[in-house]
Formats: structure tokens, sequence, C-alpha cells
């Protein structure tokens, strides 16, 4: 018994109908394989070690927020600079949460507001479940995302000509005080 007699007689289709449809079935197969990311697209590429950026001010922060593509994506919650890149989707250009990224967010999250009066690091006058709110957003971005730096306040003049750099102190205390 013959391969073209065994074809006939499992399929009930001639020789020549069972390749052809075989053949069709490769190119179908191998279109449609193409149309997806291959194996080597699923290994995870080695992300680049964070940078750390040590006292930033905030003007300093607005440079961070993915207008240049070189640049990491940055986002501040009460003063602590967290390098958000890994989630280009949400934060990039375009993403739902772009608008946090180059600032401190901390009034906004806490809010849970998209204003852009809200972009600031002020937390003062946060209710208790406003600051429960921060505080579990605060979770989740240490978690997740990489510490680079923190927010310091602009260059002041001390008045003997020396710059002194000013925490957030003052919202942190703030804050411990209200969770207490």
């Amino acid at each position: 018994m013959g391969v073209y007699s065994m074809v006939t007689e499992a399929t009930g289709l001639s020789p020549t109908e069972f390749f052809t449809i075989l053949a069709m079935m490769v190119v179908v197969y191998t279109i449609v394989c193409g149309m997806f990311l291959g194996p080597e697209d699923f290994r995870q590429k080695p992300q680049k070690e964070p940078i750390q950026l040590g006292d930033v001010t905030e003007e300093e922060l607005r440079s961070y927020d993915g207008s240049d593509p070189n640049k990491p994506l940055l986002i501040a919650i009460k003063g602590q600079i967290y390098d958000v890149s890994s989630s280009k989707m949400f934060y990039g250009r375009g993403g739902s949460y772009s608008m946090f990224t180059g600032r401190d967010a901390s009034r906004a999250l806490a809010m849970l507001s998209f204003k852009p009066e809200d972009l600031t690091g002020n937390i003062g006058g946060l209710s208790a479940e406003e600051l429960a709110v921060l505080e579990d957003w605060e979770y989740k971005f240490m978690e997740k995302y990489p510490i680079v730096g923190r927010v310091v306040s602009a260059p002041k003049n001390s008045g003997n000509g020396d710059e002194v750099h000013q925490l957030h102190d003052k919202d942190r205390n703030e804050l411990q005080q209200q969770m207490r």
C-alpha cells in the first residue's frame, strides 16, 4: 500500500487535494506566526541601571518629563524622586499619567486629581483620607520603582553669600504629625 492510497483511504481526498490543502495550511501558519512576536522578543531586555541624581530642584526635575527620549522619566512623591522609565506606557508622552512626569505629584496623587493646579509637592491642608491615599501611592512606588534622588527647594541666598537648600522637611513633619 503506497502513500497515495493511504492518504486517499484516511482522508477521502485525492493526493493532489490533500497536499494542496497541506501546503495552504503551512503558508497560513507561517503568515499568522509572522504577525506575532517571535520567542526572542519575549526575552527581557536588561534594564539600564537607574541614574542617581541626588538633590534636584523642582525646576531641574521638569526636564525629566519625557520630552527628551535620552533622559529617564521621573516622578517625585513627598520629595523622593522615582525613576518610572520602566512604565513608559503610563508615564511617557501620551500616557495616561504623563502629566505627573517631571513633577512632584504628591498633592495630585493624594487627591486623585488630574488638575494642573494640584501638581505640587505641597501636602498641607490634606485630609487624613487623602494622606492615607498618598501613603498608599508612596508604598506602591517604593515597591516598583527605584529612588534616584530627592527634591530640594531652589537655592536661596542666606544673606552671607552661601546657598542653602531646604528640603520638604516641613511637609514631611506635617504629614507625620497628622498621621499620629
